[in-house]
C-alpha cells in the first residue's frame, strides 16, 4: 500500500523539492500552501503523515496541528520551520507532533524521521488492532435482562476501590466480569494479574501468591516476586477462591489489611497496592458453615457482590452469541464465514448448556469446523451437538412431566418468564404483546410463583 504524505509550506520551492524527494521515495504525496488547505485537505485525503511549517500565511502551523490533531488524536505530524527555536520547538512536542525539523532541509534526516515516523504509526496501527482482537475476546455479548443489569452494576462499581466476589456455575463468565471491571477502573493500564486458585496444587499457592526467596525450600533457585507483587498498582484476580487452602487464605487475609506481602523465607514486608476480584463456583457461606472458608476473609472478599447467570436463564442472548463466536471464530482461526439459519439459532436455544458459555462456543467451533455448506441447518445441528444436549433441554424436560396438566403448566410456567424477562417484567407490555388481559397475567405470576430477578 502505497503511503500518502501531506506537504503544507507557504514557500513553492519547498514544497517542489519535499514533494519531488517523497515522490521518488515511492510515496504519493499532495502539496498545499496554507494552514487552512491543510487542515481542508487531512479531513479530505486523511494521509498517514503530514509535514507542517510552522510560518505560514493566515493560521500559523501550530494551530493547523492542534486542529488536524483533534480530527485524529493518532495523527502523525512533523513540523517544520526555518526560524525554529526551543520554545516553539517543545509547544510542538506539548501539541502532539511527532518531530521538529529546522530548514535547510537535510534529505537523510526528512527521510529518517520519515521512516521512524511510520514505523511508530505501524505499532500505533497494530496495537490498536490487538485492543480490538482482546476486547473482542473478553466482550460481555447479551441484551437479557440479567446481563445488561449485570453490566450496569460493572459499570457503577468499576470506577471505586471496592473488593467484588464473582459468583457462578462453572463457564458463565466470571473472568469477563472481572476483565470488565478492570478495564473500567482507574487501574485499566496497570497489570491483570490471573491466579486459579483450583489449578494451582496447596503446597504451592503460597509461593505462587507471596512469592519466595532463594533457598526457602527445595526448588527455590532463585528470588522470585509472587502474584501480589505482580498486580501492584492493578488487579488480582482469584479465580477459584473457595478451592484455596485454609493457611493460604490467613496470609490473603493479613495482606488484605496490612497493604503489605512477605515473600516466603524473607524477613522484609513490600507494600503493595492492589484491587483483589475473587470468583467461586461454590457457595461460600456453606464453606464457611463446613469450616472450609475464613469468615472474616470472605466478609473481607465480599464486599460487592456479583453473580453471572447462568445460560439456560438467558436464552435470547444465544442468537447474539453465536453471531459473536462465529464471527471471532472465523476471524481468529481463518474459517470459512458461515451464518446459520433461524431455526437453527432455535435449536441451539432449546438447549439448556449445562457448560454455559464456554460450551456454546465450544460447539459453534465444532459446527463451524464439520459444517457442510455455507448455511448452517438446524439439521447439523441436530448431527453435530448430539443428543446428550438435547436430553437436557427444556423441550425435554417438559416431556418427563407425567400428565398432560402438568406438561401444560410447565410450560405455561416457562413461557411467561421468558416473555416477562424478554420485556424486563414489564407487565403491562407483555400482557398487551400477548394479547391477555393483564389482571389474568397478574393471577399466572401469583400462581406460578413467578418473581423478577435482581442484579
Amino acid at each position: 500500500m502505497t503511503r500518502r504524505i501531506l506537504v503544507a509550506d507557504d514557500e513553492k520551492g519547498i514544497r517542489a523539492a519535499l514533494g519531488q524527494l517523497l515522490e521518488y521515495e515511492g510515496y504519493e504525496v499532495r502539496a498545499v500552501g496554507t494552514a487552512v488547505d491543510a487542515i481542508a485537505e487531512f479531513e479530505k485525503w486523511r494521509p498517514h503523515l503530514s509535514f507542517l511549517d510552522v510560518k505560514m500565511g493566515g493560521i500559523d502551523g501550530l494551530e493547523a496541528l492542534k486542529k488536524i490533531r483533534q480530527l485524529d488524536p493518532a495523527a502523525i505530524v512533523v513540523m517544520i520551520s526555518g526560524h525554529g527555536t526551543i520554545q516553539t520547538a517543545v509547544e510542538a512536542t506539548q501539541l502532539g507532533a511527532y518531530d521538529f525539523l529546522e530548514k535547510p532541509l537535510d534529505t537523510d534526516r526528512i527521510l529518517v524521521t520519515l521512516r521512524n515516523a511510520l514505523q511508530h504509526g505501524n505499532l500505533q496501527e497494530e496495537n490498536s488492532r490487538l485492543r480490538e482482537t482482546i476486547e473482542s475476546r473478553y466482550e460481555i455479548v447479551g441484551k437479557s435482562f440479567a446481563i445488561r443489569s449485570l453490566i450496569e452494576k460493572i459499570e457503577r462499581v468499576a470506577p471505586t476501590p471496592a473488593r467484588v466476589l464473582i459468583s457462578g456455575e462453572n463457564g458463565t463468565g466470571k473472568e469477563l466480569v472481572a476483565r470488565a471491571v478492570h478495564r473500567l477502573s482507574a487501574r485499566s493500564a496497570h497489570p491483570f494479574i490471573e491466579v486459579n486458585c483450583a489449578a494451582i496444587p496447596s503446597e504451592l499457592i503460597e509461593s505462587e501468591l507471596f512469592g519466595h526467596m532463594k533457598g526457602s525450600f527445595t526448588g527455590a533457585i532463585a528470588d522470585r516476586a509472587g502474584k501480589f507483587e505482580q498486580a501492584n498498582g492493578g488487579t488480582l484476580f482469584l479465580d477459584e477462591v473457595g478451592d484455596m487452602s485454609l493457611s493460604a487464605q490467613a496470609k490473603v487475609l493479613r495482606v488484605l489489611e496490612d497493604g503489605a506481602v512477605t515473600r516466603i523465607g524473607g524477613s522484609k514486608a513490600a507494600a503493595v497496592d492492589v484491587r483483589v476480584i475473587s470468583a467461586t463456583n461454590k457457595n461460600l457461606e456453606a464453606e464457611i458453615h463446613e469450616n472450609r472458608f475464613r469468615e472474616d476473609l470472605y466478609y473481607r472478599l465480599n464486599v460487592v457482590p456479583m453473580t453471572v447467570p447462568p445460560r439456560r436463564e438467558r436464552r435470547e442472548d444465544i442468537p447474539l452469541l453465536v453471531a459473536h463466536f462465529t464471527a471471532l471464530l472465523s476471524k481468529q482461526q481463518g474459517m470459512a464465514p458461515r451464518t446459520f439459519t433461524p431455526d437453527a439459532i432455535e435449536r441451539l436455544a432449546m438447549y439448556d448448556w449445562p457448560g454455559n458459555v464456554r460450551e456454546l462456543r465450544n460447539t459453534v467451533e465444532r459446527i463451524l469446523i464439520l459444517a457442510s455448506g455455507p448455511r448452517v441447518p438446524a439439521a447439523d445441528v441436530e448431527r453435530l451437538v448430539g443428543q446428550r444436549a438435547a436430553e437436557g433441554s427444556t423441550f425435554g424436560s417438559l416431556l418427563e412431566s407425567r400428565t398432560f396438566e402438568e406438561f401444560k403448566d410447565a410450560a405455561e410456567r416457562a413461557f411467561l418468564l421468558a416473555k416477562l424477562r424478554e420485556h424486563d417484567w414489564n407487565v403491562s407490555e407483555t400482557a398487551r404483546l400477548l394479547d391477555m388481559p393483564r389482571s389474568n397475567l397478574y393471577k399466572k405470576i401469583e400462581r406460578y410463583g413467578l418473581t423478577r430477578e435482581h442484579a
